[in-house]
């Protein structure tokens, strides 16, 4: 990102570099070989570089270089020069429109990013680094650049029974699923204070998201849902309970780089479609040791596919990820660090920009400090 400005100084030179190539053409040619079509191309190549007055001057110095190499090489002739000169003139004055008009609709486009950034913030907004001992990490990358915002999520909050957390992917894409996740957050984070368990949680989740449904028409009526992972933190830190209603599972990481991917012992369908039947909520309660970060993702990460088809493997990559880390700084990765680590090696994966939205969060639970201290370098 660095060298862009760079980059951007040395291409505002290319209108004049037009001109002096017109120059040369001119110079090193026959008389009866014109450059003013060249010439024509300075002011238009100024467009997208260049503000209205650069292109103006643009466009009166390709008309000084056009007469004088007419009087030059004594091919002068008023009817006809005069005739290029209005040509030269007329460009110069399409290309100022142009410019204009490219500015007023890159000026549309920032303001409407501008909002989609505030509605984002607004309906997704970013956790805290730390609560407690924990420390925290999220980033949504959207599988395009200008949207911003998706059916992917994840919340963050500090509660009477513990730290608690959710990453979840809506059915759906547009309107539809922005308001569907406004209504998980929004419900996650009153029932993640008044329920004592997180079944409970999450039956107050799943009456929520029906009733929405009855708001909806077609198919967001009848097969809108969410698939959810919720998490909670003992308040020593030392277990994580973890509910996964048709989720990718987490990944466990240790402080030597070792990873287990937590998958559900029993499986659950995503939120919003158990009024086709009655399904329990199974909590599974995992060791979570100094030192350990637990990696949450969506589908975004797991589905992505290499030129081959195959898929990514959380499993495979995160480890040889996070080894490769250690061994080459010493340290384990802290979690803003791990999930731009994540986001790379997903997009080396699958060979450009991202396949689908990513929602990462990472969850880590520092080692003391004087465990810290004592760690062995690794080999």
């Amino acid at each position: 990102m660095r060298v862009l400005p760079v980059w951007s100084r040395v291409r505002r030179g290319v209108p004049a570099v037009v001109i002096a190539l017109a120059a040369l053409v001119d110079l090193l040619t026959p008389s009866s070989v014109s450059s003013a079509p060249l010439l024509a191309v300075a002011p238009v190549a100024a467009v997208p570089l260049l503000s209205q007055v650069g292109i103006v001057g643009i466009g009166l110095t390709a008309m000084l270089v056009q007469a004088g190499l007419a009087f030059l090489d004594g091919s002068y002739h008023w009817q006809g020069d005069a005739a290029v000169q209005i040509t030269l003139a007329s460009v110069t004055a399409l290309a100022v429109g142009l410019n204009r008009s490219l500015r007023m609709q890159h000026a549309s486009a920032s303001r409407a990013r501008y909002a989609a950034e505030v509605a984002q913030r607004a309906v997704l907004p970013s956790p805290p680094s730390r609560l407690g001992d924990l420390r925290i990490a999220a980033r949504y990358v959207p599988a395009e650049d200008m949207a911003l915002i998706g059916g992917d999520l994840y919340v963050m909050q500090e509660t009477p029974f513990g730290v608690r957390a959710m990453v979840g992917d809506v059915r759906g894409k547009g309107l539809s699923a922005v308001t569907a996740v406004s209504v998980d957050i929004g419900v996650f984070r009153y029932a993640a204070d008044h329920e004592p368990d997180l079944p409970a949680l999450v039956r107050c989740m799943e009456e929520a998201l029906l009733r929405e449904s009855q708001r909806r028409e077609g198919l967001d009526a009848t097969e809108g849902f969410t698939t959810a992972l919720i998490v909670q933190f003992a308040d020593d830190l030392s277990q994580v309970h973890i509910v996964n209603r048709g989720h990718p599972a987490p990944v466990l990481l240790h402080a030597d780089g070792r990873a287990r991917v937590l998958e559900p012992e029993e499986e659950a369908p995503p939120l919003g479609i158990s009024g086709l039947d009655a399904w329990a909520s199974p909590v599974a309660t995992h060791h979570f040791p100094p030192g350990a970060m637990l990696l949450c993702f969506t589908d975004g990460v797991t589905e992505a596919r290499d030129p081959a088809g195959v898929f990514y493997d959380p499993a495979v990559r995160v480890p040889r990820m996070v080894q490769s880390y250690l061994r080459q700084t010493s340290h384990f990765p802290d979690p803003s660090t791990l999930l731009d680590l994540l986001a790379r090696d997903v997009s080396r994966h699958s060979g450009g920009a991202p396949q689908d939205d990513q929602a990462l969060l990472a969850l880590h639970r520092p080692l003391p400090v004087q465990d810290l201290l004592a760690r062995p370098r690794p080999q």
